[in-house]
């Protein structure tokens, strides 16, 4: 059920080789252009591409062959005598948790990875490949399964070799692992691709949300645009580094494309056929006691004269000759990382960030021998561990990196997210227990080393009055606007006491009442902050106010009160005063 990296142990399936032909014929008959469309053979790039590990995705365990339908109920004419016709229209319907589950990890995928253009066909197609939709949608409304979908346990008997990586925590086997879940996920590889998709704060193989999402996690690394074939194929072929397997996906997803119906949980079908059928699994013999070599007696000489004929046994029998020792079996020539012996930093300076800015520093390590020796083409896994939401500059917290011909292998840039504080990032080997790397990460606040009031106007107020500007900052660091900035504001006693003054101008708190102390404020992305309104109290004079940013950038603003004059005395009309002048009396003639 589960995809694989490198080779599957099935060859010579009679099932598996009539499945790959009926791929091959409704490649040819139901979806032109889908797999292999111009009769390439798959690209170098892609088989490059398969992820590190013992697996890839999910280690390597078998799959269900089932095909989609085929637009006739008769086999295409290309398609050779016997090709088995896949099953019907049950098959068109997805259950509807799992399918919720699929459209909702391609959407978080438009936002988080919009340059991966993940279909959700195409985590369709691979959860009916390896787990038949959940067995025909067996999940409970939160979508994690009724019972555990589990591959069988990779012991290297018939599958591969991985022994157990989770103490049995996720597949309940202590021993080997096991492929877990309706995408079908080994524990190792669940470590570091797992994801919550529904928002239980859990990460579990077995909730169909949480597979979904990690799959499409996983099939959008290495910065691939599944909207070019390359890029798709290779990553189908890192899920499962099979022909077989990338035919058989993209004709799910094809057929998922045409169009698809909801079904309720629980009612879907499940496939019939398996990779693996006709694979026998052998127990492995049990160690018996080891028994002393019998000795048997010395076979008596020919005699020449005897039955045998001769010269009447005058002739001296010929010494035993010793046994041959059996030729040793070939040796297989060792592989880079097999050389290893210890990982070496290579001078990575202190690396600090402030959030939202991307680390100065390149994290690297060199892989070397015993004796000091670089070790080129050794695959070394990067891996963020803390309490921490930085990523890699590809938006993952895992990269793998090949080291180079100096045996040096560079992380992907560091970003940080929002969370301040210290996190770790380990540098290990792929696939061998060795002396690895670890270094400390540590994201800082934003911080501004200068602030300026962007206003000239002086600020004046009545006393009892309130201030008709709104005080409006701007902090930059190094000359760049210095955007989400912690801020605070205090309207202060003097230029030497910081203490809120008592008297004065004030702001406003959200019941009305008068506050001189504001802290929680943050400039926005251009840097710039505006104060809330000011007013002034019945205390007249030239008052502080003082803005001080998180890295110590300070202002300080005066603000002018001035006193309250005495009421205006109106000035009398004379058209209306009864105090005006009696008109002179004319004068006499």
């Amino acid at each position: 059920m589960a995809a694989h990296i490198g080779r599957r142990l099935r060859k010579g399936a009679a099932s598996t080789a009539v499945a790959a032909a009926a791929v091959a014929a409704l490649s040819a008959s139901q979806a032109p252009g889908v797999a292999g469309e111009d009769n390439r053979p798959t690209t170098a790039g892609a088989m490059d591409s398969v992820p590190d590990g013992t697996g890839g995705a999910t280690g390597n365990s078998p799959y269900y062959t089932d095909l989609p339908p085929l637009k006739s109920p008769a086999p295409s004419p290309s398609a050779p005598v016997g090709t088995p016709v896949s099953r019907g229209d049950a098959e068109a319907g997805i259950p509807a948790t799992v399918l919720d589950a699929y459209k909702k990890a391609a959407a978080e995928l438009r936002t988080s990875k919009p340059g991966c253009n993940m279909p959700w066909q195409l985590l369709a197609a691979i959860g009916n490949v390896e787990s038949g939709q959940a067995r025909g949608g067996q999940v409970d409304a939160d979508g994690t399964t009724l019972h555990r979908i589990l591959g069988p346990q990779l012991d290297g008997n018939g599958f591969a070799l991985i022994p157990d990586t989770d103490g049995g925590a996720y597949d309940g086997n202590s021993t080997y692992d096991q492929a877990v879940g309706p995408m079908q996920f080994i524990p190792s590889t669940w470590a570091w691709a797992g994801r919550d998709g529904n928002g239980d704060g859990k990460k579990d193989p077995n909730n169909i949300y949480d597979a979904a999402l990690a799959a499409g996690h996983y099939l959008c690394r290495n910065d691939w645009d599944l909207s070019r074939e390359a890029d798709l194929h290779s990553a189908i072929l890192s899920y499962n580094n099979s022909q077989d397997y990338l035919d058989l996906v993209l004709n799910w997803m094809e057929y998922y494309r045409k169009g698809t119906r909801t079904i309720p949980d629980g009612t879907g079908g499940v496939p019939e056929h398996r990779s693996d059928e006709g694979t026998q699994r052998v127990p492995s013999p049990s160690p018996r006691p080891t028994q002393p070599p019998t000795t048997k007696p010395a076979p008596k000489p020919h005699k020449p004269g005897g039955e045998h004929g001769g010269n009447g046994g005058n002739e001296t029998p010929e010494p035993p000759k010793p046994p041959v020792p059996p030729t040793p079996p070939p040796t297989t020539p060792g592989t880079p990382t097999d050389l290893v012996d210890h990982l070496t930093g290579t001078g990575t300076g202190k690396l600090t960030a402030m959030t939202g800015d991307a680390f100065t520093e390149r994290i690297g390590v060199r892989a070397e021998t015993k004796v000091g020796k670089s070790v080129a083409k050794v695959r070394i896994r990067f891996t963020l561990t803390g309490d921490t939401d930085a990523t890699f500059a590809n938006g993952e917290t895992v990269a793998t990196v090949a080291t180079d011909a100096k045996g040096v292998a560079l992380a992907p840039p560091l970003q940080a997210g929002e969370k301040t504080g210290d996190f770790k990032v380990t540098a290990a080997v792929v696939g061998r227990q060795v002396k690895g790397v670890e270094y400390t990460a540590t994201v800082t606040e934003r911080v501004a080393d200068a602030l300026a009031r962007t206003g000239t106007d002086p600020l004046i107020c009545t006393a009892g009055a309130e201030f008709a500007e709104q005080v409006q900052v701007k902090a930059t660091y190094r000359g760049a606007a210095a955007g989400k900035v912690a801020v605070t504001a205090t309207l202060v006693k003097s230029l030497i006491d910081a203490r809120a003054n008592d008297k004065g101008p004030y702001f406003k708190d959200a019941t009305g009442k008068p506050v001189r102390s504001l802290t929680g404020l943050r400039t926005d992305a251009n840097g710039l902050l505006t104060l809330p309104k000011l007013y002034a109290d019945d205390t007249a004079g030239t008052f502080l106010l003082r803005v001080t940013t998180a890295g110590g950038a300070t202002l300080t603003v005066p603000l002018t009160v001035e006193a309250a004059g005495p009421p205006a005395v109106p000035t009398p009309d004379p058209s209306t005063s009864s105090d005006s002048p009696a008109p002179s009396p004319s004068a006499s003639s």
